[in-house]
């Protein structure tokens, strides 16, 4: 999967580890596919106070593209 330059600034200036990122890629808590050709992958993080990262994806490309990540405080 190719990351994006937004997505990689993201890290940077969210303070979200590259680790974390693959964790919700690899093994996701829960997945929703959008009706935009997006998959927001989420993944609650311990580590980060049990927060929910979500991670979205451009799924109409090959390879996909990362396009961003943050911490989402709606997610319950």
């Amino acid at each position: 999967m190719r990351e994006s330059k937004h997505f990689t600034d993201m890290l940077i200036e969210r303070g979200i580890k590259k680790e974390w990122a693959e964790l919700a890629l690899d093994s996701p808590d829960r997945v929703e596919e959008r009706d935009d050709g997006t998959r927001h992958l989420i993944k609650r993080i311990p580590e980060f106070g049990n927060r929910w990262l979500r991670v979205i994806v451009n799924s109409t490309t090959t390879p996909g593209i990362l396009i961003t990540a943050f911490f989402d405080r709606r997610v319950r």
